[in-house]
């Protein structure tokens, strides 16, 4: 079994700065990707940034593009959110999703972090 564990999120005003991290954990193979996704209260689930684990290609979503990064730990099995200059309707929960081999033969499986708060007051 595999676990993602998130950390970072809190309360921010807008202008400022939260790192995430999303640690993953368990019988691990290998990971294709990891990626960042926010859900807002009343909104659906959202993509918001990507990172391929071995080439390191790395997408965004056009809201988030210029303000936050995502990086990767290869040796601790962790991605970082860096987000920056936070506006109000960055407000959400955030979670990590994984995309993890368990084994040679296995099928990659997707995988769900329970998710953290981030609230940026105006």
């Amino acid at each position: 079994q595999v676990q993602l564990v998130e950390s970072g999120g809190g309360l921010v005003q807008a202008g400022g700065s939260l790192r995430l991290s999303c640690a993953a954990s368990g019988r691990i193979f290998s990971i294709y990707s990891m990626d960042w996704f926010r859900q807002a209260p009343g909104k659906e689930r959202e993509f918001v940034a990507a990172i391929h684990w071995s080439g390191g290609t790395i997408d965004y979503a056009d809201s988030v593009k210029g303000r936050f990064t995502i990086s990767r730990d290869n040796a601790k099995n962790t991605v970082y959110l860096q987000m920056n200059s936070l506006k109000s309707e960055d407000t959400a929960v955030y979670y990590c999703n994984a995309q993890i081999k368990s084994s040679l033969l296995a099928a990659s499986i997707d995988y769900w972090g329970q998710g953290t708060q981030v609230t940026v007051s105006s």
